[in-house]
């Protein structure tokens, strides 16, 4: 099993090189032919020609735009993600500071959602034909008619401003110290360094845009899985393990639910991908500094470099997301095995 990881690891690897070789260079081209000038919106009022011809040299925007790939393109296999126009500080620098948080963001919402959308859909077919599994279902409908963005605005103004029972803005409460960087991602540095009220801070911080992204994702798993978990129950081998009188929580548990889970595996793959451009609003509305913020300010200030790295950060998680559900898909599903060990 560790074996056949590592070789579909590998193959995916293989696979995401030339995928991010494409992306960066279709990044790259589309912003250069964008008609705003990044120089000349960095510029300070009073600048002359002189000072505006000097940054453009100093960027290499007065090449061409093949040279200025190809420059760009041997720094990143550097590990030069270049310099910001607009902060004028490293790239990298703004990116390992805004990309812990992204991942804490998501982690989390995967986490709600998955755990929400097993749940609820192991319920709603526990209850399956009754009015309990219609109650879920018009739930569920309801919860999917209201996109992320929208839900997060409603959270804010029940759960934030009228209950007052979450925090909504930024990442740590005010006189909250920020722990020693050990990781760069806030909670780990937190309990590594003994700082329980930073951690609690940094958590229910992060509740309501978790939940936010969650939503989205939950009501899909619950109707997915539903509807596997219906199918799986008509196949012969769960009939004759009834007939051989194995009980119906077994039958769910050992047959069912390990056949019914490779749909909503791929699922959550494909909305797992999805979740990292929502968080883009999400941040947003929460002034939450992760990549999507960061994305953002770039795109407002028309920071080429920064818009370039985290485009191509968001495709390497995206891909790297695909390779986990691959290989979760790999260990559940034994007839990959076998034809991998052929």
């Amino acid at each position: 099993m560790a074996f056949l990881a590592l070789q579909l690891l590998f193959r995916r690897l293989l696979l995401a090189l030339p995928i991010l070789l494409c992306v960066s260079a279709l990044v790259f081209g589309i912003l250069r032919l964008l008609p705003a000038d990044p120089v000349a919106m960095s510029l300070p009022p009073g600048a002359t020609a002189e000072d505006y011809e000097k940054l453009k040299q100093a960027f290499g925007l007065d090449r061409s735009l093949i040279t200025q790939y190809g420059i760009w393109l041997g720094k990143l296999l550097s590990g030069d993600l270049g310099g910001s126009i607009f902060f004028r500080r490293p790239v990298s620098e703004l990116v390992w500071v805004a990309l812990p948080a992204t991942l804490e963001l998501v982690a989390l919402s995967l986490f709600l959602g998955i755990s929400v959308g097993v749940g609820g859909g192991l319920a709603m077919f526990a209850l399956r034909g009754g009015l309990g599994e219609q109650a879920l279902d018009g739930a569920t409908t309801a919860m999917m008619a209201i996109p992320e963005f929208l839900w997060a605005i409603l959270l804010i103004l029940l759960v934030g401003v009228s209950l007052q029972w979450l925090p909504f803005i930024g990442r740590l409460g005010p006189g909250i110290q920020l722990p020693p960087t050990i990781t760069g991602f806030l909670l780990i540095d937190s309990l590594l360094a003994g700082r329980f009220a930073t951690f609690g801070s940094a958590f229910t911080h992060l509740l309501l845009p978790s939940i936010a992204l969650a939503i989205g994702l939950a009501p899909l798993v619950m109707r997915v899985l539903r509807s596997s978990l219906l199918e799986t129950a008509q196949d012969d081998y769960v009939t004759q393990a009834r007939l051989r009188g194995i009980s119906e929580n077994r039958i769910l548990v050992r047959h069912a639910l390990p056949n019914a889970a490779l749909p909503t595996i791929s699922l959550i793959g494909v909305q797992g991908g999805f979740m990292f451009g929502g968080t883009v609003l999400v941040e947003m509305i929460f002034a939450y500094p992760g990549l999507g913020n960061l994305m953002v300010d770039a795109v407002r200030n028309h920071d080429l470099p920064v818009i370039q790295a985290v485009a191509l950060i968001y495709c390497v998680l995206v891909l790297g997301i695909n390779a986990v559900v691959d290989v979760a898909y790999l260990a559940v599903n034994p007839r990959l095995r076998l034809a991998g060990a052929r």
